[in-house]
């Protein structure tokens, strides 16, 4: 089972959250946590901090400190093994900017769906649809992540594509040197180029994301409903503003031969990694790689068509802070929800396996072979 409510992701490890784009707080609450596993308040924060808005030149001016709070759950820098409670509150939210278009759908938002389908909706800022939701995406992602680095997982990402200017080299030192969080400085100056003539043009641009997983064992993943590139996909899908997935080769495999695809396996180790670290469901050992497409950032000034309420054809020019480009913020949060569906797949692998030893001999193999005969005579009689 996937989730128990649509605000609820995981199995094992279950994550609700909570809260509006211009309501009081935006907030999360992590259940199925064990007690004494370490907490580390700070380390959240720097990831919430990678998400927050007004971060460059850039991104939306809309100035939020992101400060997480901790409600319950926590004792010590460890978790209780209870609920883990914890809170954003929102402080410069400006609801003004949403006054005059209240009553009008914007394109490319949740504007119309949301009304069609609950008869109501929050205008303000988009309300539960706002990209506002994932910093409690971030946070949840951020503690499961803990506990993995703990097991010897890594998450790397970047951006590898801004505005259809895809980057050549993968420079990692780079990546955190620069706003847009790509990885090539040789491109980095025309994709900057591409952003700022969008923002002039009162219009956005999108991009494509690389996440890489690393330090995976060979078996984490169900299938065949379970299965971990399913898992991993459903996550990235559930954050806003993504509209592909694809893993190692991807849509390119489409255009190979299966002598092409097909990862040669050589002394325990894989020659290439077109299946990005997955196979028949299951991870394979090789490092996790996964892409996003990223749309354009749907708030945009110049005029479009649209509707209002009555059905009326109207016209509409978004006012307000936005990103014009959102893949450089969205890291931090894909990054999170892969994290969340890694440390969920792990519980769950833990859940259906037996304890492990450290070595064969561990076996009492004399009270197993009691046993075995003690089944066999049953069965004869």
């Amino acid at each position: 089972m996937l989730h128990t409510s649509p605000n609820t992701f995981g199995r094992s490890l279950r994550v609700i959250t909570f809260g509006e784009s211009h309501g009081t707080a935006v907030g999360l609450v992590i259940d199925g946590v064990k007690p004494g596993l370490p907490f580390d308040l700070t380390a959240i924060q720097q990831e919430l901090d990678l998400r927050r808005p007004g971060q460059s030149d850039l991104v939306t001016s809309r100035s939020e400190k992101d400060l997480i709070q901790v409600l319950s759950g926590v004792f010590e820098e460890h978790t209780t093994g209870h609920p883990i409670a914890m809170v954003v509150f929102n402080e410069n939210h400006q609801i003004g900017d949403y006054e005059a278009i209240k009553h009008i759908f914007r394109p490319g938002h949740a504007d119309f769906t949301y009304d069609k389908k609950y008869g109501f909706r929050d205008y303000r800022g988009g309300g539960r649809a706002s990209g506002r939701e994932t910093l409690a995406r971030v946070a949840a992602g951020a503690w499961a992540k803990q506990q993995l680095t703990a097991i010897g997982v890594a998450f790397k990402s970047f951006n590898r594509e801004i505005a259809g200017i895809a980057c050549k080299v993968i420079d990692w030192d780079f990546v955190q040197k620069n706003p847009l969080r790509v990885c090539d400085p040789g491109v980095f100056h025309a994709q900057r180029a591409a952003v700022e003539a969008a923002m002039d043009a009162k219009d956005s641009v999108g991009g494509i994301s690389e996440i890489h997983i690393c330090g995976l064992p060979v078996g984490l993943g169900d299938p065949v409903f379970s299965k971990l590139d399913a898992m991993l996909a459903y996550a990235c899908m559930s954050i806003g503003g993504v509209k592909g997935v694809e893993f190692g080769a991807g849509f390119e495999a489409a255009r190979m031969c299966g002598s092409q695809h097909n990862d040669a396996i050589a002394n325990d180790s894989f020659c290439a990694n077109n299946a990005g670290g997955i196979l028949g469901g299951i991870s394979n050992g090789d490092v996790v790689i996964l892409r996003l497409a990223v749309k354009p950032t749907s708030s945009i000034g110049s005029r479009q068509k649209t509707i209002d309420w009555s059905g009326q054809e109207v016209e509409i020019e978004i006012q307000g802070r936005h990103d014009p480009c959102i893949a450089p913020r969205l890291l931090p949060v894909a990054e999170a929800m892969c994290a969340l569906a890694i440390y969920d797949a792990w519980l769950t692998q833990s859940e259906l396996m037996p304890e492990t030893v450290s070595d064969i001999s561990d076996y009492d193999w004399d009270s197993i072979e009691e046993i075995l005969l003690k089944i066999w005579d049953e069965t004869k009689k």
